[in-house]
């Protein structure tokens, strides 16, 4: 693990309760090479960015992001307590929310329907799309 600045090191040691000791050592470089990757931020190029593309045992990184267990809500729970503390300590926070539908097609997909378009339907036109909520 390459040494951090104190303050960048706590914010990604936030994230270590999500992990198991051993998976969290992958997280944590992953973590950091996602920070510090410019352009597009593929597994091979953070991979690149911390030195560990010509490793002999690169295929344990990928390993760990099919296998790994790690609950996406709890994290996303941990990130927004950052963020609120980092842009808005003090007064009201809005948020904003998304109902697009994500179109997304397999057999392994959850809660997929038909549903209405927000986005292309109006109040005369009503436009059905199957995907996701």
């Amino acid at each position: 693990m390459l040494p951090l600045p104190t303050r960048f090191a706590e914010i990604i040691l936030a994230f270590a309760p999500l992990f198991v000791h051993r998976s969290w050592r992958h997280a944590q470089n992953l973590l950091v090479g996602a920070i510090l990757t410019p352009g597009q931020r593929t597994v091979t190029s953070v991979l690149r960015i911390i030195g560990r593309a010509q490793k002999r045992r690169f295929v344990n990184v990928h390993r760990f992001l099919s296998r790994a267990a790690w609950y996406p809500r709890s994290g996303s729970r941990i990130l927004l307590g950052l963020l609120v503390d980092a842009f808005a300590q003090r007064g009201l926070v809005v948020l904003g929310l998304d109902d697009t539908i994500e179109r997304r097609r397999g057999k392994r997909i959850a809660a997929k329907g038909i549903y209405r378009d927000p986005v292309r339907s109006s109040d005369s036109h009503f436009v059905k799309a199957s995907g996701q909520r």
